[in-house]
């Protein structure tokens, strides 16, 4: 997930390439100001996560009079800028247990914001064709035997399992490893870049093996049949070198700065409140990501038929 966003002024550009902000390094002009109505976003670097501030944004700005900044981090430089004041929130989080013990329970200098109302899943992924024409492959079990038909070039004579960016949560090398996998992890670089792979892949009717995660709005252009881990079991993945089992369901949270959710006012208590569907995130993203409109246009047409939803999170 490696998709750069940058903010200029009111507006908020995608770039595709790698590479984010090390916000611990810089602040924005808006983060943590004093008395002033703005807010500072941390946008992770999915599409999913841009969906979350483009509307929040909007709603800020357009509802409430706020002036909002956005900067793009990495998962987990984003959790040390947030402690530092250096951004006010993060609406999308995949489970960072150490920096969660770090920040919210030690220092208490972050404080949990809610749920985000998405449960996020990541897993192992083949195209629903390939598996319907090998349905035994949807077990790791038999990926072995199949190594040879998923090899690519780069994936040095074993099979290819297809990642995004190495900033992601991922055990896959860990688990290759554990699992005796003929394997070799392959890092696309960006989110953008795994899913320009993966659409080249499904035009060719070429089978692939990857790293992948719901919600996303890519399983409505290429139908995908998740392969089954194994199970999990109470700390499989305590270790993560240690790691031999699936992916956990996560109910994706979001965190404020605790001086933010203290004195951050109805943009504070916005963010509280934001909570939506899979299907509402989808929705956005999809207009972002496939029909090109610009985050903040993806936004206002969402805010425009759904009022019914974001009124509710107004304070």
């Amino acid at each position: 997930m490696c998709r750069r966003v940058i903010a200029l002024a009111g507006s908020l550009l995608l770039l595709t390439g790698c590479g984010a902000a090390d916000m611990t390094k810089q602040a924005s002009p808006f983060a943590n100001a004093q008395g002033a109505k703005t807010v500072t976003l941390s946008v992770q670097s999915w599409v999913g996560a841009q969906a979350n501030v483009a509307v929040a944004r909007y709603l800020l700005e357009h509802e409430l009079g706020y002036r909002v900044d956005t900067v793009q981090v990495d998962e987990v430089p984003a959790w040390d800028a947030l402690s530092q004041g250096r951004v006010d929130a993060i609406l999308e989080d995949w489970g960072h247990p150490e920096q969660e013990q770090r920040y919210v329970e030690d220092k208490r200098t972050i404080v949990n914001g809610g749920d985000l109302g998405v449960t996020g899943h990541i897993g192992w992924f083949v195209p629903t064709y390939f598996a319907k024409a090998h349905p035994d492959v949807t077990d790791w079990k038999n990926l072995n035997e199949y190594a040879g038909r998923l090899r690519t070039p780069e994936s040095g004579g074993k099979g290819q399992l297809l990642d995004g960016s190495p900033s992601y949560v991922t055990n896959d090398k860990a688990l290759v490893a554990n699992l005796d996998l003929d394997y070799q992890v392959v890092f696309a670089g960006s989110e953008a870049a795994q899913i320009t792979q993966i659409q080249q892949f499904a035009k060719e009717k070429k089978p692939f093996l990857t790293y992948w995660y719901t919600p996303q709005w890519l399983f409505e252009k290429v139908p995908m049949t998740e392969v089954r881990l194994p199970a999990r079991e109470d700390g499989c993945d305590a270790d993560p070198a240690k790691t031999d089992c699936a992916y956990p369901v996560t109910p994706l949270q979001k965190y404020l700065n605790a001086g933010f959710a203290r004195d951050g006012g109805e943009a504070a208590q916005l963010l509280k409140n934001f909570q939506w569907t899979t299907e509402d995130q989808n929705e956005v993203s999809l207009m972002i990501a496939e029909q090109k409109l610009s985050p903040e246009e993806a936004a206002e047409k969402w805010v425009d038929g759904h009022a019914s939803v974001w009124r509710a999170w107004l304070p």
